[in-house]
């Protein structure tokens, strides 16, 4: 699983691989170029396109000189546009550019018409990480000019202007793709940034996952690579006890339609028996919905511990009896999924959150979990509150959306890398409700269980996206679910 590490932390791993290595900062640069190369020839024909590379003084400015010279005899035309005389630019941006071939035209910005056509790609390789003041003077003038210019925007490893590990203050370049190099900055994760980032895509650069093990900043982002281990695996004689047995509460009068996605979610995802406590008035709804669903009656509810998980909250309304809600938390000994209402109501009584059992997975939106902690200025800060919240409680905080992040007891976070804007619709975190619990059910701990519900979810929300982009809704998700076992390659 790739670390998130900070500004500081990068430059000292970069300088450790390559004394460990035995190679130079140059060759880095080179392979770091190389590998930029290939996801551009992978995502664009060079033929078709004129490549304008900006070029600051310092090594982001000299990847964007050896990109230069890679892709200028596949491209239709490179312009390279620097800031500086080169002998005032780093040692490695020299070196690249004394590389440059002929093919490669070198304009100074202060010369330069800022005509593009719309097929024209534009490089940012003005500023990296290590920025961490706002930009000014010529640099800013020229991100303004290409922000407000038609064109193909690339940012290589970070936009200029955004610092690695705080939120932007000032202007930065407006990218509609982000060439992370090795694994993605922290700020990138940001949803202030959202605007300047456009769709983030992570390029290795031949540093092995052994080597990043060794810098840790308890911070990961979680791949498609990282899933299949921490699947249970069942047999041939497993049958649907072993699947879990896992009751969902929630779907007050007018509000089942919550409880019908939630609980096809948890079929979809495994479950092998779901039971649902739903208003009465509604079980005809829910059990023609749903057929496979069982309602649970009074037993069921006294009998909480026969159940392998619950989840709480979709569609409850927040006039349930706190009391009875009480009961469940401290009659029911093993993690729990709350979402939704359920949060709503432990943010209007915060003393029940001491009831809420060790290891539970809280599953707020931004806007539940500020009712939980208060207001935050920032998503730093608010990212801030959910891993202190967290470590308060013993329990698994999930905040969603883009890059939905998973806040571990020991102080650890995760950002899922899947998803899309699409998802954006009701129910879709219903249905997480419902896969979540699934896990759990299945004998996952609450990590597993997490870490798998949060990427199936966004994986499926991909899949149905592809099919209906901004048509789709939480039904589709549910629908794709099985796609993403197959995908992934899970029994």
């Amino acid at each position: 699983m790739l670390s998130i590490l900070s500004g500081d932390l990068v430059k000292q791993l970069d300088a450790d691989f390559i004394a460990q290595q035995g190679i130079s900062s140059l060759e880095l640069m080179e392979s770091a170029a190389k590998n930029f190369c290939t996801w551009f020839r992978g995502n664009f024909v060079p033929s078709e396109h004129r490549l304008f590379v900006f070029s600051g003084p310092g090594n982001n400015g000299g990847d964007g000189v050896a990109i230069a010279r890679l892709l200028c005899h596949e491209v239709k035309a490179v312009t390279l546009l620097v800031f500086e005389e080169k002998e005032n630019c780093s040692m490695d941006y020299r070196l690249n550019f004394e590389r440059l071939p002929d093919q490669v035209e070198v304009t100074s910005v202060d010369k330069f018409d800022f005509k593009f056509e719309e097929t024209d790609i534009v490089l940012d390789a003005i500023f990296g990480v290590g920025i961490n003041r706002p930009i000014d003077g010529v640099y800013r003038w020229v991100v303004e000019k290409l922000n407000a210019l038609e064109a193909i925007k690339v940012a290589i490893d970070i936009p200029s202007g955004i610092p690695a590990d705080d939120v932007l203050d000032g202007e930065a370049f407006k990218a509609d793709h982000t060439v992370t190099f090795q694994f993605p900055k922290f700020s990138l994760f940001f949803p202030e940034h959202a605007v300047y980032t456009g769709k983030v895509h992570v390029v290795d650069i031949g540093i092995p996952d052994t080597f990043l093990s060794r810098y840790q900043d308890n911070k990961y982002f979680l791949q498609a690579k990282d899933i299949p281990a921490l699947h249970k695996r069942f047999h041939a004689f497993s049958h649907k006890g072993d699947f879990g047995k896992i009751m969902l509460f929630g779907g007050s009068l007018g509000k089942v339609g919550a409880m019908v996605l939630s609980s096809k979610a948890a079929l979809r995802t495994g479950s092998g028996l779901v039971h649902v406590q739903i208003a009465d008035a509604e079980r005809m709804i829910m059990q023609t919905a749903v057929p496979e669903v069982m309602v649970a009656g009074a037993q069921e509810i006294k009998r909480l511990e026969a159940f392998d998980a619950l989840g709480i909250g979709p569609g409850w309304g927040t006039e349930v009896d706190l009391s009875f809600y009480s009961s469940i938390l401290k009659r029911f000994h093993k993690p729990v999924v709350i979402d939704a209402d359920g949060l709503n109501l432990l943010a209007k009584k915060p003393e029940m959150l001491q009831f809420v059992p060790k290891g539970s997975i809280l599953t707020p939106h931004v806007k539940e979990f500020e009712r939980l902690v208060g207001n935050v200025s920032s998503h730093k800060e608010r990212l801030l509150k959910a891993q202190q919240f967290a470590g308060e409680y013993g329990v698994f905080l999930i905040l969603k959306g883009a890059f939905t992040s998973i806040s571990t007891p020991d102080g650890k976070q995760y950002f899922n890398s899947t998803g899309n804007q699409y998802m954006a619709t009701a129910g879709s975190g219903d249905v997480l409700t419902g896969m979540i619990t699934a896990f759990l059910g299945q004998g996952y701990n609450p990590l597993q269980a997490a870490l798998c519900g949060v990427f199936h979810h966004g994986l499926a929300g991909e899949l149905a996206g592809k099919q209906k982009r901004r048509g789709v809704i939480a039904s589709d998700i549910i629908a794709c679910i099985p796609q993403t076992f197959l995908e992934l390659d899970i029994p």
